[in-house]
């Protein structure tokens, strides 16, 4: 029953901690986030940090990979879909949480130029996103959904590309909206007719 409730415990730190360094990134940003500040919006001592993050570049990529999950979970819930229909749930989930979590994008992009520990930070900070992508353009080429023609780290590239493009647009649309239009111009040209 005690190491039942010690992992509770454990459990509960840790996500306090990522609740906290993600509330500070976004507020702060990346390079301005001490690990102090995480601490203390989470309530916990410094030293607590470092029982389960050993920088603040792994916290950082602790949250990207729950993010990761949460659009993981949601493709696999409409896993009987056709191909079109789960590239255009899974780009549609991943712009929701792009959208909810908006600190992510930029603070990425902040993270690899001003981390003090470059070497904790992947060189492709969303390999397992792109996985997912691939996967379901594999699957639509196989049973002849997709396009053949077009290599799938291609299609795979263009989709990531999409958030960034929405990101930095200038349109007065909103980005679930923009992210939603660029995703069905895509899919018409990767559709096999």
């Amino acid at each position: 029953m005690r190491a039942g409730l010690r992992e509770v415990k454990k459990f509960q730190n840790r996500q306090a901690i990522m609740v906290a360094a993600a509330k500070e990134f976004k507020k702060r940003g990346f390079a301005n986030t001490a690990v102090a500040d995480i601490m203390r919006a989470a309530k916990l001592g410094v030293g607590t940090f470092y029982n389960y993050f050993g920088s603040k570049e792994e916290v950082l990529m602790a949250i990207v990979r729950e993010l990761f999950r949460r659009v993981e979970n949601s493709v696999m819930a409409e896993n009987n879909s056709s191909s079109l229909k789960l590239l255009e749930h899974c780009g549609m989930s991943t712009a929701w949480l792009i959208d909810e979590n908006r600190f992510i994008l930029p603070l990425l992009a902040s993270a690899v130029e001003h981390s003090d520990k470059p070497e904790k930070i992947p060189k492709n900070l969303s390999p397992d996103f792109r996985k997912i992508f691939e996967e379901i353009i594999q699957r639509g080429q196989e049973t002849g959904e997709i396009r053949a023609d077009i290599p799938v780290e291609l299609i795979s590239e263009m989709f990531h590309s999409i958030y960034q493009a929405a990101a930095f647009s200038k349109l007065a649309i909103p980005f679930q909206e923009n992210i939603q239009l660029k995703i069905k111009i895509l899919l018409d040209g990767i559709k096999n007719d």
